[in-house]
This record gives structure tokens, sequence and C-alpha cells, in this order.
């Protein structure tokens, strides 16, 4: 008895590392990526200062700083022991290092030409014009020509170029030129104010629902029975036809679709006999995509269904349908009161799994539109894939995309929790009612 109590929980120890690591794991890391603004800019180390244009809209606009980030945008002219350093040991002229350093050190000015006329009022001024541009060019400080490893460092090389701050400017000179990530709910406060998000979900709920009730439901029940009522043979040899979409390659199933849809394709060259013009079907227009999207998924869909439906139906006992016979039942009578009745773990099933797995799938509509024409048929897990993975700027936003991949998590537990509540798991997997 001990052995087999220990047995149990070992031999189930694999799945559970599988489980733990290939789905809990990652779900859990997506979470946490969720609460950051990680991308392609931030990187998923730590990050650097620098004062850049972006940083400066962001001073002038969400800090109301617009003087400071006029100032820390121009370039200036400081003269400081730096500069005059640099000048003793390129200059032979010590005089006029001196004179610079008695009187104007601590000025600062914004155009060079003003430091070049303030130096060619100087005593041991040079006589060459080339030689005044180059001791100006000593005290050029550009606060946003390099990035510092430290909001002190920024702060000083700030100090130095001659911009005076105070403590409230100091922080919002620092949380702006921030260049690496940092925990924040503004993914969610994005989704919510953005007018993508809507489009996005109202394109999911459209892409799960008609793909669910007319194919992975509807017309998976419909090969179901009729193949059940086939000849044997016959039936199997239909079930196996219909398996063609599933096992084919995905690249190859959309690219018979797409020779189907496209202006120089086959329902263009059909429909030439009737005088219609030529033009890509898929991409014409926002329903004729939705179209072809609900039909490419859709084939592929019903074959699984068909599958767990034939399988069921095969398992209730010959004698209810041959006693159904005797009492002169019609096909649609047994359908009705012997095999829909039992399928309700079966359509249970489907119904979860296929709801599931058309929220996460979106691999057939980036083969066949990528979200077109004009994002009409992005749906919530393909935005999540271009915002995180792939889009056309180039700055992969890794913390949005986690945060749109969690929305599908939250969804795919709300919609299973609705189901059980719909079809009475309890009563399913409650104890049958023995007639004595």
């Amino acid at each position: 008895m001990n052995k087999s109590t220990s047995l149990g929980p070992f031999m189930l120890s694999p799945a559970l590392l599988f489980v733990t690591l290939f789905f809990l794991l990652p779900v859990v890391m997506t979470a946490v990526f969720s609460f950051t603004t990680m991308s392609t800019a931030t990187g998923i180390t730590g990050g650097r200062y620098q004062i850049s244009p972006a940083s400066l809209r962001v001073l002038a606009g969400d800090y109301q700083l617009p003087e400071l980030a006029r100032q820390l945008g121009q370039q200036r002219y400081h003269i400081d022991d730096s500069g005059l350093n640099i000048l003793r040991e390129e200059q032979e002229n010590t005089e006029l290092v001196d004179e610079i350093q008695q009187k104007l050190s601590g000025q600062s000015f914004t155009q060079r030409r003003d430091l070049e006329r303030a130096l060619r009022q100087l005593n041991h001024r040079p006589r060459n014009v080339r030689k005044i541009k180059e001791i100006a060019e000593a005290f050029q400080h550009t606060v946003g020509s390099e990035p510092f490893d430290s909001a002190d460092a920024l702060l000083k090389a700030i100090q130095d170029s001659g911009v005076t701050l105070t403590e409230s400017e100091q922080q919002a000179v620092i949380k702006s030129s921030y260049t690496g990530w940092h925990w924040s709910l503004e993914n969610y406060r994005r989704m919510v104010s953005l007018p993508d998000t809507a489009t996005a979900l109202f394109n999911t709920l459209i892409y799960v629902l008609f793909t669910l009730m007319l194919f992975n439901l509807g017309f998976a029940l419909c090969l179901a029975l009729m193949t059940h009522y086939l000849p044997p043979r016959s039936g199997a040899f239909f079930r196996g036809l219909w398996l063609l979409p599933r096992i084919s390659p995905p690249v190859l199933y959309v690219l018979l679709w797409k020779w189907v849809a496209w202006d120089t394709g086959f329902l263009s060259a059909l429909l030439a006999n009737f005088d219609v013009a030529p033009r890509n079907w898929m991409l014409n227009s926002a329903t004729n995509a939705w179209v072809f999207i609900i039909l490419i998924n859709g084939f592929v869909g019903a074959s699984m269904g068909m599958l767990i439906f034939s399988s069921a139906i095969k398992a209730i006992p010959q004698t209810q349908f041959w006693a159904s016979d005797v009492d002169g039942a019609s096909r649609w009578q047994q359908i009705r009161y012997i095999i829909l009745p039992q399928l309700r773990w079966p359509i249970l099933f489907i119904t979860c799994y296929q709801t599931l797995s058309l929220l996460a799938s979106f691999d057939l509509i980036l083969l066949a539109t990528d979200g077109g024409p004009g994002g009409t048929t992005e749906v919530w897990s393909l935005k999540a894939y271009h915002t995180a993975l792939n889009n056309y700027a180039g700055n992969l936003q890794y913390g949005y995309g986690a945060a749109l991949a969690m929305v599908l998590v939250v969804m795919g537990l709300v919609l299973s929790l609705l189901y059980l509540r719909v079809f009475k798991f309890d009563r399913l997997v409650s104890k049958p009612r023995i007639e004595i």
C-alpha cells in the first residue's frame, strides 16, 4: 500500500514538471513582463540616462518645463576648469589661458559667436580667426551628445553646461531621460485608452464566435452525423478526406486559398465568364477577408470536432438505434433524442478547447491577410504578436505585448468557467442514479 501511494506522485512527476516548465512558468513570466515598459529601445537590462529629442518632448509636455527643455536642447559654451585644462595642454600662449580664467571663468554663452566676440576683446587674443574658433570649441557643452551610466553623472554634466536645476527639475530630468525599463501599470492604461484595442477585441469576438459556431461545432457535428449514417467504408473515407486541411502544412494550405482568391486565381477566372472584373477577393474588402478567414480556420477546426463527435456516436450502444428503428423513429428523432443528449461531454470539450485554441491562434490569419486590409482582421493574439515580436516600426514592445497576452489568459479562464456552468459540469460528473 505504501509503495502504491508513493508510486502515484512519482509517475505524475514528469507531467507536473512539463506543465510547470511549459505552461505555468511562461504564464508567470508573461504576467511579470506585462507590468514593465520593456522594449527594444529600453532593452531587458538596466538602462542609461541620455538627453534625447524624445526626452525633451516628454520634459516639455508631460512635466510642463518647455524652457528647461529648450536650454538642455541647445548647445552651450561654459567657461570652466575642464575647458581651461584642455587649452593649457594645447595652447602655447599661457597668458591667454590665464586671462580667460581671470575675466571669463564661470560665464555661459548660448551662441558661439558671443563667446568668440568676448575672446576678441582680450588683450592676449590670437590674431588668427581659426585659432579663436578652436578655443571656443574647447568650452562647448552638449548634454545630449552622450549617454550617462548614472543620474548623478547626468546632473553633473548639466551643471557643467551652465544650467542650474531645482530639486523638482532634477527629478523630472532623471525620469524623462532614463532609457531603461521600469515597473508600471502604463501598459494596461494604454490598452484601455487606445481605440484600436476595441477594434481588436471586436475582431476577436467575430472570429471566435463565427468560426466556433459555424464550423468547429456546427459543421463538425454535421460531418459526424452524416458519416455515421453512411456505410462504414464510405464514412471512413469521407472522414479521412476532411482531415486533409489539418494535416497539410499551414503555408501550403493558405497558399491554396490564396490561389483561389488572387486576381489571377481560380475564382476570378471563373467569374470572368460572367463579366465580373478580376480582383483579389481575399483582400478586396473587410467582408471578403472575414469570409476567407473563417473558411480557412473553420475547415481545419471542423476536422477535430468531427473525429471527437464520431467517436462519441460510435460509443452509443447500437441497441438504442435498433430499438428506435423498431419503434419507427426517423433519423432526425434518433439525432434529437438519442445522439445529442449523449454528446454533452464532447460538445463541452470541443467548445472549451476550440475557444481557447481560437483565442490563441493567429498563424493562419498571419499567413492569409496579416491582419489586413487596414487592420480589419487583426485579432487580439495577432495584435500581441505584432506588438511584441514583429512590427513595421521596429520598436518591439515586450511589456505591452505581454499585457495583451495576459488579457487572453484571463479571457480563456473566464470563458472556461462560464462553459462549465452553462453545461452544468457538476451534474455531468455526479454519480449516476441507479434504478432499483
